[in-house]
């Protein structure tokens, strides 16, 4: 069993197409960089500066990422990682 990263559509030119991905890793640092592995650019649109990328949300299991552990926050299979750009308007 894996970690599955469902991708928005604005990044699935990056997994080919694909609107979920599976990546392993005991962090999510480690996923992302597993991810960047497989799906090459994907991570230069999540992280910046060692840092989630500030329009970037990402969920473990439907909890915002940035209120657990941020890159640090552990994972396991069967996980859920759920990748959002942040949405603005008005």
């Amino acid at each position: 069993m894996a970690i599955e990263v469902r991708i928005p559509t604005i990044l699935r030119t990056y997994t080919g197409g694909a609107k979920e991905v599976e990546g392993t890793g005991s962090t999510l640092g480690e996923l992302i960089d597993d991810l960047e592995a497989r799906h090459a650019g994907l991570q230069a649109r999540l992280i910046d500066s060692g840092q989630l990328r500030r329009f970037v949300n990402v969920y473990l299991n439907d909890e915002d990422v940035r209120f657990l552990s941020g890159l640090q926050t552990p994972v396991k299979d069967g996980d859920t990682v759920t990748v959002l750009p942040a949405v603005a308007g008005g």
